[in-house]
C-alpha cells in the first residue's frame, strides 16, 4: 500500500464517506444550489477526516500493541506524525469552509467538530462516549439546513433524528473493535454494555431516528416512509444475525448502520421536506 492510499485509509473513510454523502444529499433535498453543493460536501468532509486522522494518531500506539495491521500507522505504511499534521490541517480546514455559508452555519460545524474531536479525546474511554456522536450528528444537519439563503432554523425533528443516527452509529461502529479496545484500556459506553448491549442499544437508536423521520414532517407518512421503516425493521436484525455468526470482527451491525443511516437520509430526500 502506498503512502497515499495509507493516509486515506487511516481517515476511516468508509464511515466518513458516508456521513459525508448523506449531508450532501440531505443538502439537495433540502433546496442548496450551484456551488453551495460542493461546499457542503468539502466542509462536511473536512470534518470527517479530522476526525477519522486524529483518531487514528491518538490511538497509534494502543493499536501497535494490539497488532492491528489493519490500521495503516500500526502498519507500517504510513508515518504517525503525517496523520496528525493531516488532522490538524483538515481540523483547521472546517471553520475556513464553512465560513463562506455564514458566520452562524460556521459556528456550527465548528462545534460539530470540536465535539467530534472530543471523542477521540479525552471522551472515548469513559461512559460519556456516546455524547460527541449525539451532538455532531445532531449539528450536522442543522448546518446544512441553516446554510441555505436566509438561514432558516431547523426543525426539532431533523436535529432528534440526527442526533439518533448518530447515538446508533457509535454503538456499532465500536463493535468490530470491542476486543481489542478491551486489550488497550479502552473502555467506553458501549464496551461496558458489550456487544449484546451495544448491538441493542444501535437497534434501538437507530429504529427511533427511522420513526422520528417517518412521524416527525408535517403531515401523514408517506409510501416511501412506511417502506423505509419496514426495511430498517428488516436490515438491523439481519445486522445482528451476522454479528452473532461472525467469528471474526463484529462488521456486520456496523455495515447495517450503514445502510439505514443511508435509508434514512433518502427518506428525508423523498419525504417532501420543505424549510
Amino acid at each position: 500500500m502506498n503512502r497515499a492510499l495509507a493516509l486515506i485509509k487511516a481517515s476511516h473513510p468508509e464511515p466518513g464517506g458516508a456521513v459525508t454523502v448523506a449531508m450532501t444529499l440531505l443538502a439537495v433535498g433540502t433546496g442548496h444550489r450551484g456551488w453551495a453543493i460542493p461546499g457542503i460536501f468539502l466542509a462536511v468532509g473536512a470534518t470527517q477526516l479530522s476526525v477519522g486522522w486524529v483518531n487514528d494518531w491518538l490511538d497509534a500506539p494502543r493499536d501497535r500493541v494490539a497488532g492491528r495491521l489493519d490500521k495503516p500507522i500500526a502498519a507500517g505504511a504510513v508515518s504517525r506524525r503525517t496523520v496528525g499534521i493531516a488532522g490538524l490541517i483538515a481540523s483547521l480546514a472546517v471553520p475556513l469552509l464553512a465560513l463562506p455559508f455564514g458566520l452562524r452555519p460556521m459556528l456550527i460545524l465548528s462545534v460539530a467538530g470540536v465535539f467530534a474531536l472530543l471523542y477521540d479525546w479525552p471522551l472515548k474511554s469513559t461512559v460519556f462516549s456516546v455524547v460527541p456522536y449525539l451532538v455532531a450528528f445532531g449539528l450536522l444537519p442543522a448546518f446544512v439546513i441553516i446554510a441555505l439563503p436566509g438561514h432558516p432554523a431547523p426543525p426539532a425533528w431533523l436535529v432528534a433524528a440526527g442526533a439518533l443516527l448518530g447515538g446508533g452509529a457509535h454503538f456499532a461502529n465500536v463493535l468490530p473493535d470491542l476486543d481489542d479496545d478491551a486489550a488497550t484500556g479502552v473502555r467506553g459506553l458501549p464496551h461496558r454494555l458489550g456487544a449484546a448491549g451495544s448491538s441493542a442499544a444501535a437497534a434501538f437508536l437507530l429504529l427511533s431516528a427511522t420513526l422520528t423521520l417517518v412521524f416527525g414532517p408535517p403531515g401523514p407518512p408517506s409510501w416511501s416512509g412506511w417502506s423505509a421503516a419496514a426495511a430498517a425493521v428488516v436490515v438491523l436484525p439481519l445486522g445482528w444475525y451476522g454479528m452473532k455468526r461472525s467469528t471474526g470482527r463484529r462488521v456486520a451491525m456496523f455495515r447495517a448502520v450503514i445502510v439505514v443511516a443511508l435509508i434514512d437520509v433518502l427518506l428525508l430526500i423523498t419525504s417532501g421536506f420543505v424549510v
